[in-house]
Parts: structure tokens; sequence; C-alpha cells
């Protein structure tokens, strides 16, 4: 006699894995807005891409994103070269 097949695993919860969201998110702001909410987003999409087995690569391209916003705008700003109009500063 041969023994029966295994039950199939149980189908991934639906709607509960974020990590492209946190990843997508995280690159956007940290290229176009600010640094440290690329920063947030994209340790959020590791932390979710750890929990599911998933790839983290958004969530560190949003670190590092995050990372150079936040220097280049250092850098900018040291410089005095800023790119807000005068009667703004």
């Amino acid at each position: 006699m041969h023994a029966p097949f295994p039950p199939p695993p149980p189908p991934p919860a639906v709607g509960r894995d974020r990590t492209t969201l946190w990843g997508v998110l995280g690159i956007v702001f940290g290229l176009f807005c600010c640094g440290i909410l690329g920063i947030v987003f994209g340790a959020l999409s590791i932390r979710d891409a750890r929990r599911n087995g998933r790839s983290q690569l958004l969530g560190w391209l949003g670190i590092a994103f995050g990372v150079i916003n936040i220097v280049a705008s250092a850098i900018v700003s040291a410089r005095g070269n800023s790119y807000y109009p005068y009667w703004y500063r």
C-alpha cells in the first residue's frame, strides 16, 4: 500500500504582505522627497521581507537612496547653493 500524499501547504495570507509597497515608497521618498522617510520605509520593507521570505532588495534601495538624499542635501546646504528662491530663506 502507498502512503497518502501530505496535504498542500496553506495559501499565503492575502493582503498581509506589504513588502513591495514599503520598498517602492522608500525608493520614491528617498529619491524625490525626504531621505528620512526613505530610510523608514526601506526598513519596514526589509522587516516584512524577512518575515515573509521575500527579497530585501527594494528595502535596501530605499535606505540607500534616503542616505544619498540626506548627504546630498547637507552638501548643497553647506555650500550655500540652495535651490530655494532668495525670498524663501
